[in-house]
């Protein structure tokens, strides 16, 4: 099984957050941020050994860890804060890789490749820089360098909006993350994205918002989505065997991948039979992130 989306703050990481003193920063093990009120983490989620026998329970032969990008870490320009990041996700134990974060104040492109050539997975972009076709434009030279070196970009909710008045916790994950992903979703589309990058392979998660399921209103304005598109998937996290299947429907069960987005979500039994599970948690991930299997040369007649 492979998990795609993943949450884990190494050592080095959290040292960095308690060593800043505007947001985001860590106080003991209460995060303060911008756009959300104080989060009490739960520190046994992010103790490694503890993480690494989960995954070898659950029979997990590979993790990808994302940033925590609704803390707005990518628009700080605290190269210190990334760099934590980098250095302590790159000495975590299988099975946990790494999806790389850019500086997006001033992209270190030359840096970047240095970290995809050490064994991270792809790069990781916040979902509300991308969500118009103008956004995806100016990070060209980062998705060419991504589709170069074959490797694949991750699409995940950036920071939410500050609140104009009290709302409930749950408001940001359910109504800000989701909204993000679908305008990055559709901006992508509209930039022609697929026109531009022929090879680059993307990724969005918790399903794109569901932004795949409204094609029935895009058609019904004028708009098309097109035949699928191999190279352009969905993860599972946060959604089960409803939201998932009718995202399916569209997309293909091919283009659909495991993601927990643990420890704030966990496995979900989707419903979609044996042969289906194992499409999606296994064989569409691989894809995913090292391109499709070659086939085998034929022999000589």
């Amino acid at each position: 099984m492979i998990d795609v989306h993943q949450h884990l703050w190494p050592a080095e990481f959290v040292d960095r957050l308690r060593a800043r003193a505007e947001p985001p920063y860590l106080a003991g093990w209460t995060l303060h941020t911008t756009g959300e009120a104080p989060y009490d983490v739960d520190p046994a989620t992010h103790e490694v050994g503890k993480r690494v026998a989960q995954e070898l329970d659950d029979g997990t032969s590979l993790v990808g860890l994302s940033l925590s990008s609704p803390l707005g870490i990518e628009h700080l320009g605290d190269t210190a804060l990334l760099d934590a990041w980098h250095t302590g996700t790159a000495s975590l134990p299988a099975p946990f890789k790494a999806w790389a974060a850019v500086n997006l104040v001033e992209p270190d492109l030359a840096g970047l490749e240095r970290l995809l050539s050490r064994g991270f997975l792809g790069v990781q972009l916040p979902a509300q820089v991308i969500g118009t076709p103008a956004g995806w434009a100016a990070l060209s030279d980062l998705l060419a360098l991504a589709e170069r070196l074959n490797k694949p970009i991750l699409v995940h909710p950036g920071t939410p909006l500050p609140p104009g008045e009290e709302l409930p916790g749950w408001w940001a994950p359910v109504v800000d993350y989701t909204l993000q992903l679908q305008a990055a979703w559709w901006a992508w589309h509209a930039f022609g994205g697929r026109t531009a990058y022929p090879r680059l392979r993307l990724c969005f998660v918790a399903a794109a918002g569901l932004a795949p399921v409204h094609h029935e209103r895009l058609t019904a304005r004028g708009g098309r989505l097109g035949t699928i598109d191999p190279n352009l998937y969905v993860d599972t996290s946060s959604y089960g065997p409803q939201g998932i299947d009718a995202v399916a429907r569209v997309l293909g069960i091919d283009q659909v991948v495991h993601g927990t987005d643990r420890p704030y979500a966990g496995t979900v039994d989707l419903r979609q039979g044996d042969a289906a599970t194992a499409v999606i948690r296994h064989d569409n991930p691989h894809r995913l992130l090292f391109g499709p299997v070659p086939p085998p040369e034929r022999g000589v007649q």
